[in-house]
């Protein structure tokens, strides 16, 4: 009978550095390797002589999720900005005064995206924006559409305003400008946008941030200020 011994068969895991974050969230101590986390992955795969090519991420839907936003607009011009409204966690995004006034300096049509639960969201979004001021264009896509039909609407953007989140990332597939927004979490955990230009809106300067590797569902201070402190200026030129 063959045991369990017999058997030599060669495993590969992946360190997340979770005591290198932990140190970092609760005594602001950065041991973060300055290394993307696509590239720590990468290096998982080099006992296969497997490199990384240099190309950047990569992102497929199916056909049918393409969306026509010439038909969309109703007409021909489909520049446009993208603004992915989701996260995961509450702390990850910005409060509705914070999204108004960033909405405010987008001198494009904007796109909102995100998942059922930012439906409602993104209609008092567009509501506030309206009555701030009735001449931005401003259209909730929230919920209606699936994940790879919301791609092609980020793949056929200008520009991509987005939270710490999974949007993000197939944004920067498509080599999508992008300003990137932080609150809780931060940079330095190794997951901006990956190969594609890129703004970083963050506040450096608070000794509670980062409160959280992931997030919190409120703010564990209570003032938020890692989001309420942000101004986020025109990024439409890169």
């Amino acid at each position: 009978d063959l045991e369990l011994e017999d058997f030599k068969i060669q495993s590969f895991s992946f360190d997340k550095l979770n005591w290198q974050k932990w140190i970092l969230v609760n005594f602001k101590i950065d041991f973060m390797p300055k290394i993307h986390i696509v590239n720590r992955n990468m290096a998982t795969l080099s006992t296969f002589g497997i490199t990384y090519d240099g190309q950047g991420l990569d992102y497929f839907y199916p056909i049918a999720d393409e969306i026509d936003m010439i038909k969309f607009f109703g007409n021909n011009k489909t520049e446009y900005a993208v603004y992915v409204i989701g996260g995961q966690y509450f702390t990850k995004k910005l409060p509705l005064n914070k999204m108004v006034e960033l909405c405010a300096t987008i001198n494009l049509p904007i796109v909102l995206i995100g998942g059922k639960e930012d439906q409602d969201p993104g209609y008092e979004l567009l509501e506030a924006v309206k009555g701030k001021n009735n001449t931005i264009s401003i259209y909730n896509c929230c919920g209606k559409y699936n994940l790879g039909q919301s791609a092609s609407v980020i793949r056929q953007a200008n520009i991509v305003y987005t939270h710490d989140t999974g949007m993000m990332h197939v944004a920067a597939a498509f080599k999508k400008n992008i300003v990137s927004i932080w609150g809780n979490t931060v940079p330095n955990f190794g997951m901006t946008p990956f190969e594609t230009n890129f703004t970083i809106v963050e506040n450096k300067n608070l000794n509670c941030r980062p409160c959280s590797k992931i997030g919190f569902s409120k703010c564990p201070k209570g003032h938020f200020e890692c989001m309420q402190s942000l101004t986020i200026k025109n990024e439409r030129a890169f």
